[in-house]
């Protein structure tokens, strides 16, 4: 069975930082880039960032680069994303996915290539 779990999201004051982890099982987990999502209220879910276990190569969405970051432990199949200077639009539901590695390439932000989903788990931000 697969599964993606996500762990870490709580409330936080504007400024401060949150770890999520996504545990991954049921799949070969070198064969998918792991991807963050997020969806705020109202809003369609976009990818935050993303990184290929195969070969460390990781992408960003610009409004989180230099705040964030992923990263993968092989040996656990678990991926980390550090998120630091959190702002109140960082307020969302994070979802863990899996994607499809493609050798060569960076690793995709994009919903319709989404194979596996996670449940989420709830950030917000206040002010």
């Amino acid at each position: 069975e697969v599964q993606l779990v996500e762990s870490g999201g709580g409330s936080v004051q504007a400024g401060g930082s949150l770890r999520l982890s996504c545990a991954a099982s049921g799949f070969r987990f070198d064969d998918y880039s792991i991807v963050w999502f997020r969806q705020a209220p109202g809003k369609e879910r976009e990818g935050v960032s993303c990184v290929n276990s195969r070969d460390g190569k990781t992408n960003y969405v610009e409004s989180v680069m230099g705040r964030f970051a992923i990263s993968s432990n092989n040996a656990e199949n678990t991926v980390y994303l550090q998120m630091s200077a959190l702002k109140p639009e960082d307020t969302a539901v994070y979802y863990c996915a899996a994607i499809p590695y493609y050798a060569g390439d960076t690793c995709y932000l994009r919903v319709k290539m989404v194979h596996y989903w996670g449940q989420g788990t709830e950030v917000t931000v206040s002010s």
